[in-house]
């Protein structure tokens, strides 16, 4: 037993990839108990996805990339297309709460694991499908890796410096929001079952979770007619928001309302009511006099320096941080953000960590009760004697 909300949850990851096994890794750091099953032999395509890779004391090089997506599950190694390997599939979804899988369209029902057989095995079951391009419609059977559908879905037309400059999210987006969105339709079946007692058939896409989140750019096609443009580091309809050169580098600011533009040229000592620069609509509307002007104020003064008068006017600013300089500011690690984790060929290792925290409120504290502790990503087949050794013992 881990702690966390989902205590006591068995999830069943046959997925692979980016998108299942995020979902996965996310039910883990609720609680959840997670048993991936792998291929024998080459296990989860990402094992293989680097370099870079890192030496293990076991002789093999484990991909950086499959630490990302695999914490806080037991790995076990079977062969679907043998009666055997079914065989110990369909015991360990017997007893679970939740399967997570993210084949093509037909695969599950080829390995006589589709819906219908395992609901009939299962009533309870929660099953979560995560497709490329969603599970029918005209083009359902298209297989949908993260970068074709940021292409596919228009992300990638607002993304860049400038519409002919189309870029990719430099995070697998496409196949993190397919998970995250898988696990908000686990909770809610999960729920639901606790008044039905019965399991759902969960389905979501890549696609559907790029289109999901296009948010303001979204109505503004559908509802103004407009077809939203990539502009680079500068927001379409705020103004100033976004990152403005200094003297000695870049800073991000967000002017979000016409408050907040009277307190920025306060700290600045500008005149808010320049003309065509009043109102968030006007400077919108003249966006390169807009940048102009804040950068001309900035021009003499040092990031650090423009942060702090920033912070004093109370104005929303930051810095642009590499990676290492994320992992290594105390913010985040205060926040459980970064996991120390005993790996069995690496060691000791430190990974990104869970974004949900959970506590319990009386009258006189706050105790966390989150996930207790965390394990590292597993070694191929690692837990598969014991799991098995489960399995006979419950079925004695």
């Amino acid at each position: 037993m881990n702690g966390g909300p989902l205590d006591g949850v068995l999830v069943v990851d046959l997925s692979r990839a980016l998108a299942g096994p995020h979902a996965g890794q996310v039910l883990g750091d609720l609680g959840a108990r997670v048993i991936k099953v792998e291929a024998p032999g080459s296990g989860d395509e990402t094992r293989s996805w680097g370099p870079p890779f890192v030496a293990g004391d076991d002789g093999a090089q484990h991909s950086t990339y499959f630490l990302s997506c695999n914490r806080n599950k037991e790995s076990i190694a079977l062969d679907l297309k043998s009666d055997d390997g079914r065989e110990v599939v369909r015991r360990l979804l017997a007893r679970a709460d939740v399967l997570v899988e993210n084949f093509r369209t037909g695969v599950m029902d080829r390995l006589g694991l589709g819906s219908r057989e395992l609901a009939a095995l299962n009533p309870g079951l929660v099953q979560l499908s995560i497709t490329g391009f969603g599970h029918d419609g005209p083009e359902g059977g298209r297989a949908g890796y993260d970068q074709i559908v940021q292409g596919e879905a228009g992300l990638m037309s607002i993304t860049g410096s400038a519409p002919d400059d189309p870029q990719r999210v430099g995070t697998p987006i496409a196949d993190l929001l397919g998970g995250l969105h898988g696990v908000v339709g686990v909770l809610a079946a999960l729920h639901e079952r606790a008044r039905t007692g019965r399991g759902r058939v969960v389905r979501t896409s890549l696609l559907a979770s790029v289109v999901g989140v296009h948010a303001f750019q979204g109505t503004r096609a559908t509802v103004a007619g407009e077809v939203p443009q990539a502009q680079g580091n500068h927001h379409p309809s705020i103004a100033p928001y976004g990152l403005f050169r200094c003297r000695d580098g870049q800073v991000q600011i967000s002017v979000a309302n016409d408050r907040l533009w009277r307190a920025f040229c306060a700290a600045f000592e500008l005149d808010p009511d320049t003309a065509g620069l009043a109102t968030n609509a006007e400077r919108v509307a003249n966006r390169a006099d807009t940048l102009a002007f804040v950068e001309a104020a900035f021009a003499e003064h040092r990031g650090e320096e423009l942060l702090a008068r920033l912070a004093a006017a109370g104005v929303p600013a930051g810095r642009v941080r590499d990676l290492r300089e994320v992992y290594e500011w105390e913010q985040p690690r205060s926040q459980g953000l970064v996991l120390e984790l005993d790996h069995a060929a690496l060691g000791r290792i430190e990974v990104p960590g869970p974004v949900l925290r959970f506590f319990d409120v009386d009258a006189t504290a706050e105790t966390e009760r989150s996930r207790a502790a965390h394990t590292a990503p597993p070694l191929l087949d690692e837990h598969g004697p014991a799991i098995r050794a489960w399995l006979e013992e419950a079925s004695a």
